[in-house]
């Protein structure tokens, strides 16, 4: 494995910027992944680490070496496609060995590397079986077991997951996360399912228009978002327009008045909530520095979850997120209620 450095990365098609700028680096045996949503240039990264587009500008360092002018085949990079781009004339084998074939690799070798690997991925006995007969999952596994099959300095991974159901995605995503460490593989992984982000990375790196917005853990980013596109994005908030009145003072635009923490300066804003943080109940909480009263306009049952949608003033909507659980108060529509969460849970971001 190796160390993956990506610096100053740009791609531009006429005037416009698809990638500005992109320096990460990635360590031996990480697993990084870029997160953001369609359009956001995290592909078009992706494909100039790999070879298959070429940057305007910048450089790709694999192992301290500059592969930036290499060609695919020759960066040593393991890449599995959104839709997996098996060969369908061809067997689960001869799919997994046709990076080994283009390597020049024995056939003796290319054999013993190929059931190896169909049992790393758990596909032994599955070699003479074309693409067809398989699962999407299965499928899945193939492509990845041909990626892996290279020995790759770096694995690169482009929404992977995104064409398996639900239930399956949990099961496979973990077994790809498991493997990663087994192997200590550095990868990269594209992604637009901040689930599967937060599950899966060892880093996270939110884009946005072609650019990085924040890079951190997934408790860095989920408690401390740089901006309101990371907070809203990475996780669910509730974001109340206003105006920072002083530091620590926030009005609405619907006038209410709400206690924050720690931020200088005075001016247009927005106060950000993360759901969780949000008490509810019949009567106001004198233990909360804010408590404020509404009514509900919505409850959204979600299994072990339960969202309360709370209009507060004709312009400002706040969402609770409560566990469902024996004992807990669960108002109902058009119920007028109070809700609350301290200064801490608010977040302001200037405009």
């Amino acid at each position: 494995m190796a160390q993956l450095d990506i610096i100053g990365l740009a791609k531009r098609y006429g005037d416009f910027h698809a990638v500005r700028d992109v320096s990460l680096s990635i360590k031996d045996g990480e697993f990084l992944v870029l997160l953001g949503p369609s359009g956001c240039g995290k592909t078009t990264t992706l494909r100039m680490v790999a070879g298959f587009i070429e940057p305007t500008a910048g450089h790709v360092k694999l192992g301290g070496a500059d592969v930036t002018v290499l060609p695919p085949w020759k960066r040593n990079a393991g890449m599995v496609f959104q839709n997996y781009a098996l060969f369908p004339h061809l067997t689960v084998a001869e799919n997994v060995a046709f990076g080994l074939e283009m390597r020049k690799m024995p056939k003796a070798e290319i054999a013993q590397r190929v059931e190896e690997t169909l049992a790393l991925v758990r596909l032994s006995g599955y070699g003479a079986r074309l693409p067809r007969q398989l699962s999407g999952g299965q499928q899945q596994r193939v492509a990845l077991a041909r990626a892996l099959a290279i020995h790759p300095d770096v694995l690169l991974l482009d929404e992977p997951l995104s064409n398996l159901d639900a239930k399956l995605r949990q099961e496979v995503r973990v077994e790809i996360r498991e493997l990663q460490r087994k192997m200590g593989l550095t990868t990269v992984m594209v992604t637009h399912d901040q689930e599967e982000a937060l599950t899966m990375a060892d880093r996270l790196v939110v884009m946005s228009e072609g650019s990085v917005r924040q890079v951190g853990s997934q408790r860095d980013l989920y408690e401390r978002p740089a901006d309101r596109f990371v907070a809203g994005f990475v996780g669910r908030s509730t974001f109340l327009e206003g105006t920072l009145e002083a530091p620590g003072r926030f009005r609405t635009d619907g006038g209410l008045a709400v206690v924050c923490t720690g931020n200088g300066g005075t001016g247009r804003a927005v106060l950000s909530v993360r759901p969780e943080r949000v008490a509810v109940g019949p009567a106001p909480d004198a233990g909360l520095d804010n408590s404020l009263s509404g009514t509900v306009e919505f409850v959204s049952y979600l299994g072990a979850l339960i969202d309360i949608h709370v209009r507060l003033s004709p312009s400002d909507r706040m969402v609770a997120q409560i566990a469902n659980r024996d004992g807990a108060f669960v108002p109902e529509v058009g119920q007028p209620i109070h809700v609350g969460w301290p200064a801490s849970a608010g977040q302001v971001f200037k405009e």
